[in-house]
């Protein structure tokens, strides 16, 4: 299949902190866009410690990674690694036994310039951190994507993360607050997205509630957007859908003054776009 668009867009996903779901935001995006008949591409960049294939389910088609790409020991083409189930969706795997300082900016452009031309998206999965993994995954971004959760350190890192993007002279940069509880919220016990917006002064882009079945789909190696039941799986192919242009409101996850307030303020954002 062809793509849709005429133009590909690359996104990097990052955090400032680990553990706040940026590879299940990858992962669980990237499908979405797929099975709406976008060709995309994701490429995992945290070298050494990669974990998108076992999320995506796809550690046992690994053959090839980024860095022997890089090296020339195969193609582009050998490396990626197609999704039967999802035949719109590859990845281009990270290596496990090397370190990220083995590959630089550059030729991480060179790669994603190679790609354009294939796909409508590629995500890339940055890994935690302001190191060379960070500069490596921003350097052929057209787009960023932070992911963070409502605790006060993972908000610190957001906010350096963010300084830092905007210090590479990116315009467009978007918030995903994940494993957000309106419960705790509503009792005062975690931040509010209302708090995270005033401080971080950057769009919203998505809001994921916290979802048990998040860990058991990625126990088994399958995207929680498979799961129709799933509010975090409503939140997530939300925000591929916005990712496309198209207006999404926030949705009413349960009957919660919370929830009624974010509606009203997704509304409030994208209509200003």
């Amino acid at each position: 299949m062809e793509k849709k668009t005429s133009e590909c867009q690359v996104i990097v996903v990052t955090s400032g902190k680990g553990g706040v779901g940026k590879t299940t935001t990858v992962a669980n995006v990237s499908t979405s866009l797929a099975r709406m008949g976008y060709r995309v591409a994701v490429m995992d960049l945290d070298i050494g410690l990669k974990k998108l294939d076992l999320i995506l389910g796809l550690e046992n088609r690994v053959i090839y990674d980024i860095v022997q790409v890089i090296e020339g020991e195969c193609t582009l083409k050998q490396a990626l690694v197609k999704d039967k189930r999802f035949p719109e969706l590859y990845m281009l795997p990270a290596a496990q036994t090397r370190n990220k300082d083995e590959i630089t900016p550059e030729q991480v452009k060179e790669l994603c310039d190679q790609m354009r031309p294939e796909f409508d998206f590629v995500l890339i999965d940055c890994p935690a951190g302001i190191e060379q993994g960070f500069r490596n995954a921003i350097a052929a971004a057209d787009r960023a994507l932070v992911v963070t959760n409502p605790e006060v350190s993972a908000v610190r890192d957001a906010d350096r993360i963010i300084g830092m993007l905007e210090s590479a002279g990116f315009q467009d940069i978007k918030l995903i607050v994940n494993r957000i509880r309106p419960d705790m919220v509503r009792h005062g016990d975690m931040l509010s997205i209302e708090d995270l917006l005033e401080h971080l002064c950057i769009d919203l882009l998505g809001v994921v509630p916290e979802d048990r079945n998040v860990v058991v789909s990625t126990n088994r190696g399958e995207p929680i957007i498979l799961n129709s039941r799933s509010n975090a799986a409503i939140a997530f192919n939300n925000i591929a859908r916005r990712i496309t242009g198209e207006q999404v409101e926030f949705p009413t996850f349960e009957e919660d003054s919370f929830w009624n307030r974010l509606k009203g303020l997704g509304r409030n954002l994208f209509s200003a776009r």
